[in-house]
């Protein structure tokens, strides 16, 4: 990464723009009163050589690399995270991290007022110039069997709230990989400096790396005690963490997480069908929903624009004519299942030539977004279409979903994108699919418990489908 020779990735033989992967190292975001911004330090000269460790609320600088600049063996980074554990072993820390979970103008006003001191200044500055976090959590409270992977799941992405892990993160941070003292590990991203993949392709390296038997003497020379970094907490500050814990324990409350590994099939059962298994999965989520609430809504999934420098993403809108017409006929006694099937395929051709299109840059999200912040920025009246209630209804997304595919058997999860819709993520292994799905507690006619349910009952319905009727010349 530092040299920026990774080797190009392709998606059905194009060149993909690899600019993202150099954006999640020793970068940060940066609160703004107005706007935020992004620092990144691993270009230049003074390139990053620490990483930011943090346990019981309370944050370290732990130098990576030799005076001769080769990187720390395991060992030698054991020795110094074992250094770091024993000397913060107080619970009663301020959790200065908590701050980050704030909303972003309460947050821009606490970080003006906490670099005001000297100290505190060079510790923040120290964490956001570090390659990354690592965070030593606290054990999570026992679960069932069942739930475990819920709590997980939850735990990565906000902590569990003021009394369990939240401060221990700084929520800024592009990268902070967690890992618990029960064992529970995974990492939390901040999404501004990059999509999902680049992160997922980071993990799995990881992951392969750990696996490796470890090569490479053990220097015999010993380290210097890591750099714990101090913050000097006025009333005032205080006042901000306060403010901070209670809006954060609102939202974990708020926030229902349940992660579903579907085990009955993976990938490999559309593939045989010779159906793109995205299409498939996003097909049984556009069912699940029609049967809990009897119409299709405006669906989210993200679609890479990789294809072309610096591309971001764009809007595959998986509710189509085609989907629609699907979902109504499948519990119609009036079809044939050779007709149910035949719309099935239909709605994932469908899906799949939006698909393509999305990915050649030719949807329409980002086109219309572009159009409405060009008017905003020029200050001339709003559009009409913008004022549409048809466009209101088109981009209040209930279904936000996108696919992480990973080599690692895990799951990304996010939250819903409006108060009564759902947070959709998968990873379609070849056996079996990891789903993470999130809802709000807070919206009596939304439920991740029951979206899992139907989405499982949806997706073996398809199966059965196409089980039962033979493929027809379409």
């Amino acid at each position: 990464v530092s040299s920026e020779t990774l080797p190009v990735e392709y998606m059905g033989g194009k060149p993909l723009c690899m600019n993202q992967y150099y954006q999640i190292l020793s970068s940060c975001r940066i609160p703004g009163p107005k706007r935020d911004s992004i620092v990144n330090y691993a270009k230049g000269k003074k390139q990053s050589r620490h990483i930011t460790v943090v346990h019981n609320f309370q944050f370290f600088e732990l130098d990576v690399y030799n005076s001769d600049g080769s990187p720390l063996t395991a060992d030698q980074l054991f020795i110094q995270l074992e250094k770091i554990w024993n000397t913060s072993l107080q619970t009663n820390k301020e959790p200065v991290g908590i701050l980050t979970t704030n909303h972003r103008n309460s947050w821009a006003k606490a970080y003006n007022n906490l670099l005001k001191d000297k100290t505190n200044k060079e510790s923040v500055r120290a964490i956001e110039k570090s390659i990354c976090t690592v965070c030593l959590d606290a054990p999570m409270p026992r679960v069932s069997e069942d739930i475990y992977k819920s709590r997980v799941a939850a735990q990565m992405l906000h902590g569990g709230g003021s009394r369990l892990n939240s401060g221990n993160r700084w929520f800024d941070k592009t990268l902070q990989f967690i890992i618990a003292e029960d064992g529970s590990c995974g990492l939390v991203y901040e999404h501004a400096p990059s999509e999902g993949p680049p992160i997922v392709a980071l993990l799995d390296h990881v992951v392969k790396f750990t696996k490796r038997p470890q090569v490479g003497e053990s220097s015999t020379v010993p380290l210097p005690m890591p750099k714990k970094l101090r913050f000097n907490i006025t009333p005032e500050i205080k006042n901000d963490i306060e403010n901070a814990k209670q809006n954060l324990n609102i939202m974990v409350e708020d926030l229902d997480i349940k992660v579903m590994v579907f085990h009955q099939f993976g990938k490999g059962f559309p593939k045989s069908e010779k159906i793109s298994p995205d299409a498939f999965i996003q097909l049984a989520l556009q069912l699940a929903y029609y049967r809990m609430y009897g119409h299709a809504c405006a669906t989210y999934e993200s679609a890479s624009l990789r294809m072309f420098r610096l591309g971001r993403t764009d809007t595959i809108r998986s509710t189509s004519v085609d989907s629609l017409k699907f979902v109504q006929s499948i519990d119609s006694p009036d079809k044939s299942d050779q007709e149910k099937a035949d719309l099935l395929r239909r709605a994932t051709k469908a899906h799949r030539e939006y698909t393509d299109m999305a990915i050649r840059g030719n949807a329409i999200d980002r086109h219309l977004l572009g159009l409405k912040l060009q008017a905003i920025e020029d200050l001339v009246s709003m559009p009409e279409l913008f004022m549409d209630t048809a466009y209101a209804v088109a981009m209040h997304f209930n279904l936000s979903t996108s696919q992480v595919p990973a080599k690692t058997d895990c799951v990304m999860c996010f939250g819903p994108v409006v108060p009564d819709g759902y947070g959709v993520c998968y990873n379609p292994m070849e056996e079996h699919i990891n789903f993470a799905i999130s809802a709000f507690n807070s919206c009596a006619d939304t439920n991740a418990a029951r979206m899992a349910h139907y989405l499982e009952k949806a997706l073996l319905d398809m199966r059965i489908l196409l089980q039962a009727a033979p493929r027809s010349k379409l």
